[in-house]
């Protein structure tokens, strides 16, 4: 008996689930819910549930590290991105469009984002081919993020809903080039090291002290209080 794309399409978003757990990162989890909660779809909306509980728990770790203007420039952020970008879109969608165009709009929203997302790791790898060295990028990471884009895909085009299934072709395409980087420079020597001597003092033992001038002027002065008569601290004792 056939097994039907019903049946497909919950295998592959299941899979998509257990595997985006090991790796979940997405910055569009409150986008992704909001699109899931338009299409009822219960797959959408329980890992990206699980996305905004841990990168809650990152924020809030980071913010209690954090020096100062860092955690300052964070609040900022959340401010702007999570709470005025996430509000303007959930009211101008509910209340300006269609109410059959909302998931469509939402949507696009999540691909365009998603996208970006996917580009992103293109930095790392820049930095990869210059250094020559993969110590920047993790190969479970990137092999986990590949079966994610994989899984992900096969679940859209089941569902026929290409919003999921376009931007993890991206995803696909730049896990797989990570995992390929990874394999050529695997063995490579780390060349990012610390700043050398300059060739000149490369022989040399250099030490450096902490003078405490204060400290070394009192006991001198205790010093010279206690020499006896007639003699000097720097010389043998003189007859009067």
């Amino acid at each position: 008996m056939a097994v039907s794309s019903g049946h497909w399409a919950f295998a592959f978003g299941l899979l998509g689930n257990i595997v985006s757990f090991m790796v979940y990162l997405a910055p569009l989890a409150m986008l992704w819910i909001y699109y899931g909660l338009l299409k009822s779809d219960n797959f959408l909306i329980t890992i990206n549930l699980f996305g905004c509980c841990i990168e809650t728990i990152y924020i809030c770790f980071f913010l209690f590290y954090a020096p100062k203007k860092a955690r300052a420039s964070t609040m900022k952020l959340l401010l702007l991105l999570n709470v005025i970008g996430f509000g303007l879109i959930l009211l101008l969608t509910h209340f300006l469009a269609k109410d059959s165009k909302v998931a469509a709009i939402v949507g696009w929203i999540c691909l365009v984002i998603s996208v970006t997302v996917f580009v992103a790791p293109l930095c790392i790898v820049r930095k990869v081919i210059q250094t020559k060295s993969v110590e920047f990028m993790p190969f479970l990471l990137s092999s986990f993020l590949t079966l994610s884009a994989v899984m992900w895909f096969f679940y859209g085009l089941l569902v026929k809903d290409y919003k999921i299934a376009i931007p993890n072709v991206l995803g696909f395409i730049f896990g797989v080039l990570q995992m390929v980087l990874y394999a050529v420079y695997r063995n490579a020597k780390t060349v990012v090291k610390g700043q050398k001597l300059p060739h000149e003092l490369q022989n040399q033992i250099i030490v450096q002290e902490d003078l405490k001038l204060p400290e070394l002027i009192e006991g001198r002065c205790e010093a010279d209080c206690y020499c006896p008569l007639g003699t000097n601290s720097s010389g043998p004792a003189t007859e009067s």
